[in-house]
């Protein structure tokens, strides 16, 4: 069988209708006959197309509101039969059905309108495609015969083919496409089945309901964004998939610099959720994703001077995360030091005159994300987790100690407490006045996380105060705590040691709260 087959009838419906008119132009020059359906089908000829109607092939009309209008054995068997198989082509001429070559399908804006707060449990279902999926399955099953067109990306180099080739398209096209097709009614099959397993089925007129119950099947179909350099270290291939919400860092905007790594976004997406944890301007400096300074300020430059001098050494070669538009005065501060990446909401034109001559240096705009639960691959499978985001208020805090902190010890505590979350267990983080001053991460005892915080400490540690990831299980990290210069701690308690604990750190004059939440960071 030859590997180059002719177009000479092709069936457009298309929701997305971007290039469409364009592309059947240049598909009507080399004779081929265009069918259409609906609204495709007016479009085509309000652009002087000639079309023909779905229903003049099928001999049925659209029904039920458009639910069924190309189900029919003359557009399937136009598609599926074997144009090689004698048995195919005589069963075909047969009951009259003709050959469709091309199919040109996207599908019905199902995950739109499902993230849509608005949409009522009607609308979501009936913006379930059938019909289309139908057809791009059928194409791609016969892509020996048949190309399947679902994206408006493909058409320009489909029709520049076309007109090298006299109107065909090579195997290897075809199959190319088939396999882009069965991705993309796989990745809308797993978009409504993720939608559809979180609501509860609502009456007309009732506002939609959504369970918070984890899904008997987790589908994850993320479209290819971008092949890396390399993944963690230069041996290793490495690719970036994004869920199509358009936010996070995954969707990040590269204002300039060189090729974002995987590193650079593993360390992006570290400083970025940190900073989100505060309404006030935060720059958050991360290496190897986890903090060598944060810190808040009356503005983004307070706040990025505060942040660097907690450990200007470690600072070398981060990546920068901030909460605030990055103005003119807070770029040329940050134009002294060499960092891999800056993450912002925005730059604005003075930032960016200031910033550009720094030509390898990646600028990236980040929209915030929502994320409500998160993966984590272990070798033969795949855990989820509701996102780490409780709101912790004033309320929430149980004083444990007979002195209670003041209120300068309590800002601080917070503070740090929203520091730690974002930290390696075991974790102690020492802070002051809206300022890391010292971050032990990553132990495998929490004395000695206590011990290296204080170590990495370049600013005086007297009055400061600390927070823990999780319970002192013994006095011990405590005393190192109050030794090195700590006046309060903010910790989740449980321990069976609590009393303990507390008798510890009341002997040593602290004031201790706990918050009844643990913050392990694996």
């Amino acid at each position: 069988m030859s590997g180059d087959k002719k177009v000479g009838r092709a069936l457009l419906s298309v929701t997305d209708k971007t290039g469409v008119v364009d592309f059947a132009h240049r598909l009507a020059r080399h004779g081929v006959e265009l069918i259409s359906t609906g609204g495709t089908a007016k479009t085509l000829r309000e652009a002087g197309l000639e079309v023909r109607e779905v229903a003049d092939l099928t001999g049925f009309p659209e029904m039920f509101d458009g639910r069924v209008k190309t189900l029919h054995p003359k557009v399937h068997g136009g598609i599926l039969y074997m144009r090689g198989n004698q048995q195919h082509r005589e069963q075909a001429a047969a009951h009259g059905i003709e050959a469709i070559d091309m199919v040109v399908v996207n599908l019905y804006a199902f995950e739109k309108t499902a993230a849509n707060p608005d949409a009522s449990f009607a609308e979501i279902i009936e913006n379930i495609d059938i019909g289309g999926p139908a057809m791009v399955r059928s194409a791609a099953k016969n892509f020996e015969d048949v190309a399947v067109v679902t994206s408006p990306a493909d058409y320009g180099g489909l029709a520049d083919e076309m007109d090298l080739n006299r109107g065909t398209l090579s195997r290897e096209t075809r199959w190319r496409l088939a396999q882009r097709a069965f991705s993309a009614t796989g990745t809308y099959d797993t978009a409504i089945a993720n939608a559809l397993q979180r609501m509860e089925p609502s009456m007309a007129g009732q506002p939609l309901r959504f369970n918070d119950e984890f899904p008997q099947t987790l589908g994850i179909s993320y479209p290819l964004a971008q092949t890396l350099r390399y993944g963690e270290n230069p041996h290793q291939h490495a690719a970036l998939y994004r869920d199509g919400s358009g936010t996070g860092v995954a969707a990040a905007h590269q204002l300039q610099g060189k090729e974002l790594s995987y590193n650079n976004l593993v360390d992006l997406d570290a400083c970025w959720d940190l900073v989100q944890e505060f309404e006030e301007p935060a720059v958050a400096i991360i290496k190897h994703t986890n903090p060598c300074g944060v810190a808040t300020g009356g503005n983004l430059l307070e706040a990025y001077r505060k942040a660097l001098i907690a450990d200007p050494v470690s600072a070398y070669g981060s990546v920068v995360g901030l909460n605030r538009e990055v103005n003119g005065d807070t770029a040329e501060e940050m134009a002294t030091l060499f960092v891999e990446a800056i993450a912002a909401p925005g730059f604005n034109e003075d930032a960016l005159v200031r910033l550009g001559s720094k030509k390898n240096l990646r600028l990236v705009v980040v929209r915030p994300a929502n994320d409500a639960r998160v993966l984590h691959q272990v070798s033969g499978g795949l855990l989820l987790q509701d996102a780490d985001n409780p709101v912790l208020s004033v309320a929430d805090l149980k004083v444990a100690t007979q002195r209670a902190p003041t209120e300068d010890e309590l800002n601080s505590l917070l503070f740090a407490w929203k520091v730690v979350k974002h930290v390696k267990s075991n974790a102690i983080v020492y802070a002051r006045n809206g300022q890391t001053i010292g971050v032990g991460a990553g132990q495998m005892s929490r004395v000695d996380a206590a011990r290296f915080g204080a170590m990495k400490a370049v600013l005086p540690l007297e009055g400061c105060v600390a927070a823990s990831d999780a319970f002192f299980p013994f006095p011990d990290g405590l005393e190192v705590v109050a030794q090195a210069g700590a006046t309060a701690v903010i910790q989740p308690g449980g321990s069976v040691r609590d009393q303990d604990v507390i008798a510890a750190a009341d002997r040593l004059g602290l004031a201790m709260i706990f918050t009844g939440i643990r913050h392990f960071r694996h």
